[in-house]
């Protein structure tokens, strides 16, 4: 007796991926383009807030769904060709395993993989990269108000790590992460820096490495109050940049256990710190530098100022391990 072959779309049959064998399932798999399999893995969603347990397939979904109150977002691994507009709330932006998130090469609104603009926000183990615009400040990250906590995050060749505007009310604080090929002075918006921050209130960067700038500072910020401490600022790859850190309104503060290397490529060798450059908007009086190094590559002899100051500011300098043709102080 033959018996009807049944037919794969019968409802009342079990779905095929549970009655095939797991033989036949791995060849089936096999069978599928490599293409169609990235396309499934796509339409998976990979953004949960943790709160509410649910999923959204976009992080602009899982943002708008967190709202105008406190939320935590829980991203996949993966490749992600997106980006978010942040307008309220706080919101954390975690991958559920450090490195293995990145948003790659999208800006939102001609501006940043991530615009902020709500209360706060926190970013934890993500990577940006390849975020480029027209007018020359793509970031992987445009702070626009508010506070903002960075740990073990990467920004990578893009035009800016992180842009700000001005907020003296709120406060950065950047922890254990890494900012390489960055940078440009190629754009008619002027320079752009792996990190360059408005007139906030207070600016805590430790333990991150800053290499391989493309053009503009390292680190230029305008925050009244600054704590920069054991980074390391690596400019032997570096090209046609300019200062490691530049605060060019003032800043009180600390600067200190930082290592520096200048390289060879550079628009401006004239110093690795400059203070007070530019319009002064803050006191700088009690601003320590101490227990930095600081050395030009190796091979390389020129000479250039550890600090300029254009302030005049009463400045603490001690232990600070300088190379030869350093000067530890010049005056501006």
């Amino acid at each position: 007796m033959t018996h009807p072959r049944p037919h794969l779309a019968d409802p009342a049959l079990p779905r095929p991926s549970i009655w095939v064998s797991v033989a036949f399932a791995a060849l089936a798999v096999a069978a599928i383009p490599f293409a169609a399999l990235v396309a499934q893995e796509r339409e998976r969603p990979g953004f949960e807030v943790e709160e509410s347990g649910r999923s959204y397939v976009t992080l602009q979904q899982a943002v708008d769904a967190v709202g105008n109150a406190r939320g935590t977002i829980l991203i996949q691994p993966g490749n992600y060709r997106e980006c978010a507009v942040q307008k309220a709330g706080v919101v954390t932006y975690v991958a559920r395993q450090y490195g293995t998130v990145t948003f790659d090469g999208v800006a939102c609104e001609g501006k940043a993989a991530l615009v902020l603009r709500g209360v706060g926000a926190e970013v934890r183990g993500l990577t940006f990269r390849n975020i480029n615009v027209r007018d020359g400040n793509g970031a992987g990250i445009r702070l626009e108000k508010g506070a903002l906590n960075i740990a073990y995050s990467r920004f990578l060749d893009s035009q800016q790590g992180i842009l700000t505007a001005n907020d003296p009310s709120s406060r950065i604080y950047i922890t254990r992460s890494t900012f390489s090929g960055l940078g440009t002075c190629e754009n008619s918006a002027g320079c752009a820096h792996s990190i360059y921050t408005g007139a906030y209130g207070e600016l805590t960067v430790r333990e991150s490495r800053f290499e391989r700038g493309r053009g503009g500072h390292y680190l230029k910020a305008r925050a009244r109050k600054v704590v920069i401490e054991n980074n390391s600022f690596d400019d032997a790859n570096g090209f046609e940049t300019n200062y490691m850190i530049d605060l060019p309104a003032g800043a009180t503060g600390r600067i200190a256990g930082n290592w520096f290397v200048q390289g060879r490529s550079k628009q401006n060798y004239s110093a690795f710190i400059a203070l007070g450059a530019e319009k002064q908007l803050h006191p700088s009086d009690g601003l320590v530098v101490s227990d930095n190094e600081a050395r030009f590559v190796p091979g390389l002899r020129r000479s250039s100022a550890f600090l300029a100051d254009w302030t005049g500011a009463k400045i603490s300098m001690s232990g600070n391990k300088l190379a030869e043709g350093l000067t530890r102080y010049e005056r501006r």
